[in-house]
């Protein structure tokens, strides 16, 4: 993953962040913290580094959204469940639902698809989806940018925590599975 950013710079922060606002479970922290770094490292400039994971990030999310309106998930397990769990905050916020998610760790991900179902107006999306992105964006790249030199051993521990989490959230999720058969 980091390489894609040492080897292209901001196309690479742009490509990264596409699959992760297409619900592709891809950690943009871990994007956005090695893009502070290289920010950090002079080889792409700050304002460029959060353009580049917003475009990427709108991008993605687009794509997400026209998902979730065409209805071509709904019968995929675990995304009915998502697009339900957002329907009373989308009616209850309207449109800011989207922005409120965009700050938010894993909602940020998936919004997208039950906006789209809901037929959120697409003008409110992209501009909500924007100042979200990019002030996410822009939090993580100066944590990286911040922690700089250090940037190897925290690669390395937060990619461990990462893979420990997720594997005690399929172990969880295969535990809660095997329950309700039973």
């Amino acid at each position: 993953m980091t390489g894609l950013i040492t080897e292209f710079g901001a196309l690479g922060v742009f490509l990264l962040m596409i699959p992760e606002a297409a619900c592709i479970p891809v950690p943009s922290e871990v994007t956005l913290l090695f893009s502070g770094f290289a920010v950090n490292q002079g080889w792409m400039s700050l304002p460029l580094a959060v353009l580049a994971a917003t475009a990427g990030n709108l991008l993605g999310s687009l794509a997400a959204y026209a998902l979730g309106a065409s209805g071509a998930l709904s019968g995929v397990p675990g995304v009915g469940q998502i697009i339900t769990r957002w329907q009373e905050p989308i009616e209850r916020r309207g449109d800011r639902a989207v922005l409120y998610a965009r700050l938010m760790p894993l909602a940020r991900t998936f919004v997208s698809l039950p906006a789209g179902a809901r037929r959120v107006r697409i003008t409110p999306f992209v501009t909500y989806t924007i100042i979200g992105s990019a002030i996410w964006a822009l939090g993580f790249i100066l944590i990286g940018v911040l922690v700089g030199a250090g940037w190897r051993s925290l690669d390395s521990v937060l990619g461990r925590v990462l893979l420990v989490a997720g594997l005690l959230a399929l172990a969880l999720a295969t535990h809660r599975a095997r329950r309700r058969r039973s």
